[in-house]
Parts: C-alpha cells; sequence; structure tokens
C-alpha cells in the first residue's frame, strides 16, 4: 500500500460520523392516555433526541371548533398545530378510535393541494398490545385482540396489503434507529405514496360511541 493511499484511508476513518437528521413530529392522541404519551415523548424525543414534538393540541378554546367549513378547519389546525412538522404520529389506545380531534388531526395531516400532506405513522400504545399468549398457547397476529383505529387511518393502512397504504402501524418502537427509521419511512411517503391518500371522507362533527366502552366519552 502507497503511503498516500495509506494517509487517506487513515483520515477516511476520522470523518465524524454523518449527523442523524431530527424531523419535527406532530403527536395525535387522545387525553385519558396522558400518561403514556408523554412517556413516548420523554424516551424518544427528550432522552433519544429522534425527532421535535409539536405541542399537544387542545382545540376547545379556539374560533374554528364550531365552524362547519371543513377546509378552514383544516388550514387552521395546519397553522397553529402541525406547523413546520413533516410527519404525524397517531398513538392509539383502546378508545383512541372514537375521538373527533384525532379525526381533525390526521384529515388536516393528510390535506393535498397547496401542501404536501404528512407523512402518518402510528403506535399502539402499550397498555393497548394485546397478549400473545393465550390458555392455548401462542396467538397468530392477525387473531389477537387490537385496538380499533380511527376510521380515517384505517382507510390508509391493510395489514394484509401495508405496501400499497400511505400510512404506517407499528407495535411500541424498542430503539431509536427503529423509530428513526419508521419516521424516514413516512417522511418518503409523502411524495412516494401520495397517490394513496384516502381523504375524502367527511371530518367528525362530534365524538363516536367508544366501540369497547359503549359510551361516549
Amino acid at each position: 500500500m502507497s503511503n498516500y493511499t495509506n494517509l487517506a484511508s487513515i483520515l477516511g476513518g476520522l470523518q465524524p460520523t454523518p449527523q442523524q437528521i431530527k424531523r419535527d413530529v406532530f403527536i395525535s392522541s387522545f387525553h385519558a392516555n396522558r400518561a403514556e404519551v408523554e412517556a413516548f415523548i420523554y424516551q424518544w424525543s427528550t432522552v433519544q433526541g429522534v425527532f421535535t414534538a409539536k405541542a399537544l393540541a387542545t382545540f376547545d378554546n379556539d374560533d374554528f371548533i364550531n365552524s362547519t367549513n371543513p377546509e378552514y378547519v383544516m388550514s387552521q389546525i395546519r397553522t397553529k398545530y402541525l406547523g413546520n412538522a413533516s410527519v404525524t404520529i397517531v398513538l392509539i389506545g383502546t378508545c383512541t378510535h372514537s375521538r373527533r380531534y384525532v379525526d381533525w388531526e390526521i384529515k388536516s395531516s393528510l390535506k393535498q393541494g397547496s401542501n404536501t400532506p404528512n407523512g402518518l405513522l402510528a403506535y399502539v400504545l402499550p397498555s393497548a398490545v394485546p397478549p400473545a399468549y393465550g390458555l392455548y398457547g401462542p396467538i397468530e397476529h392477525t387473531q389477537r385482540a387490537w385496538p380499533a383505529v380511527p376510521e380515517r387511518l384505517a382507510a390508509n393502512w391493510n395489514y394484509h396489503d401495508q405496501a400499497n397504504c400511505y400510512a404506517r402501524y407499528y407495535v411500541p418502537p424498542t430503539s431509536a434507529d427503529e423509530i428513526r427509521r419508521h419516521i424516514e419511512f413516512a417522511v418518503e411517503d409523502r411524495t412516494k405514496r401520495a397517490h394513496l391518500i384516502k381523504n375524502s371522507a367527511t371530518m367528525w362533527q362530534n365524538n363516536r360511541e367508544c366501540r369497547v366502552c359503549r359510551v361516549t366519552h
């Protein structure tokens, strides 16, 4: 090996590791799961520094709450809450599927036209992960009692055809590399899978009856 080649090899090994991209991420969730949601944000945003979390949305005092104009509502949510976030993460608990604000946040995230839609990523919260084993042994993944997902998320995700869906849905992440990889996939989907977005359903006016509790929370 020549001196030049040897020097180049040494210098190459001293090059700094490329810095990981830290994305702005909007978190959509049901306030009843606040402790788990805050733990998720603390672990992956504060401790691991994978992403910058946008503030949890609380629309109750906003002037668009009673608006009958979906375009206005979506534009306000994007401006006030989603901001520069490139990905929306929906954290799924047992009752999340029944919440109108979650529907609003997903619809606003998927809005196309004057803006690029957010990538759509969902995780089931630990408390909602069904048991993997039953009385007679292991339970197949598809046979486990997974929580219902919000209708607008369900329209964009199919367990049996994930390659042709806009949204991505996973069990809780176990490492910074894993969740970072999921986020980057979702960022790429904004252009590569935008044609798969299904977002024409009318924005919910009210919360729905929870399929688990049989009440409207």
